[in-house]
């Protein structure tokens, strides 16, 4: 699943520019330590439920404090800035089975009805490049829309998520 994902990116989003920063290794890494914790699991009688979504990669908008991973938020001034600490939202992602692979672009500050911003450049529109993601969730929304990612995160306060979720053809 993992190596599916990584190649689809591989693939796509030098086109469009909605993973920002791209971690394979990591993303590998991770999913080999789950692939030999399931072979084990698989010798016990009565196993523990699995988290729900566990294995699959996620990308978190490049607006979430991610610890270890950099985190930009979009604006030169942080763009080699690496969070000591998750966000909430990594944080419980992660606890329910989500294996990181990157950040998803955003408009600088997240500020914005297209996904632009002056560390990373625009994403295009899944479709039609000549057009806008959106934003502030663009990236998140191209991701899935180009089937780099499962799923994806996002936020809203004035059409963020809801725009490019539309001109991507993406809920």
């Amino acid at each position: 699943l993992m190596k599916a994902h990584i190649a689809q990116i591989e693939r796509v989003n030098p086109l469009v520019n909605a993973l920002v920063t791209f971690l394979p290794e990591h993303a590998l890494k991770a999913a080999r330590a789950l692939d030999k914790q399931l072979a084990q699991r698989s010798r016990q009688r009565h196993p523990a439920a699995l988290p729900p979504l566990t294995g699959l990669p996620i990308a978190y908008k490049d607006l979430l404090p991610t610890k270890g991973i950099r985190t930009t938020f979009g604006s030169p001034i942080y763009a080699d800035n690496i969070p000591t600490q998750d966000n909430v939202l990594v944080s419980r992602l992660r606890a329910a089975g989500a294996i990181t692979i990157g950040k998803t672009n955003t408009p600088e500050w997240g500020l914005g009805s297209h996904t632009f911003n002056p560390v990373f450049g625009a994403t295009a529109n899944a479709y039609n490049r000549a057009c806008t993601a959106g934003g502030s969730s663009g990236g998140a929304a191209v991701a899935l829309a180009q089937r780099l990612l499962p799923v994806a995160d996002g936020s809203d306060f004035m059409g963020s998520l809801r725009n490019p979720a539309a001109w991507n053809n993406v809920f």
